[in-house]
């Protein structure tokens, strides 16, 4: 199976590297998808424009693809279900949950010059990065890729009801399946609320696994693609 994997903020394909070598270990297909203005030094990229950058990927897929989604891209996955209910096998989202309807999809740091940059650590600090080591922070933050403003402050749009029955993966990085459920349960995430068929599986990490525990992330997601 073709298993899409959708990078979040400040993120460019190489985010996954050492992830793919493990899913090809276990007999699937990794494509990581490559956003626009996300590594390719475009800033006037619309929210619109990665959506229809990840629904390309799904129509190019070999058969029904699994949508993996990170952070704020698990919006991107969720609309991806919403465009294509029919043609993705299920959707994993990593560290995040979906927006729903009328959101905007990640207006959550100042915009400078027209684009969201990579605010530091600071704000991560805890649980988020407590797994991360200096190195790999500093690689992390020397790779950043400011977020353009169009994506930062696109709205999100949800029309296809169809998508509540997309079987969907949350795996639990930085918060318990326990925590997920509970916020789920009090209206918190409504999309995930109405989903008919949600999976909560643990992961002991940080918000960032694909650089911490790409091994188990990678089984993770081939056991979600079963």
């Amino acid at each position: 199976m073709d298993i899409l994997l959708i990078g979040g903020l400040w993120l460019d394909g190489s985010a996954w590297d050492d992830v793919v070598p493990q899913i090809e270990a276990l007999g699937h297909r990794p494509v990581p998808v490559t956003l626009p203005g996300q590594g390719d030094g475009r800033t006037g990229v619309t929210l619109d424009d990665q959506v229809a950058t990840v629904l390309a990927a799904v129509d190019a897929a070999s058969g029904k693809p699994l949508v993996v989604g990170h952070s704020a891209a698990c919006t991107l996955a969720w609309l991806a279900a919403d465009a294509r209910p029919e043609a993705v096998a299920g959707v994993v989202l990593i560290g995040g949950f979906p927006w729903d309807d009328g959101k905007s999809y990640a207006d959550l740091f100042p915009i400078v010059d027209g684009v969201m940059p990579f605010p530091g650590w600071e704000p991560f600090a805890g649980p988020d990065s407590d797994d991360l080591d200096d190195e790999t922070k500093a690689a992390v933050a020397a790779r950043a890729v400011p977020v353009p403003e169009g994506v930062a402050k696109g709205v999100v749009h949800l029309s296809d009801e169809r998508r509540f029955g997309v079987p969907v993966v949350v795996v639990c990085p930085e918060f318990s399946p326990a925590q997920a459920q509970e916020w789920i349960d009090a209206g918190d995430v409504p999309e995930l609320a109405r989903a008919k068929q949600v999976e909560l599986v643990d992961l002991d990490s940080g918000h960032w696994p694909m650089f911490t525990r790409p091994a188990e992330l990678a089984r993770l997601l081939v056991d979600a693609a079963v």
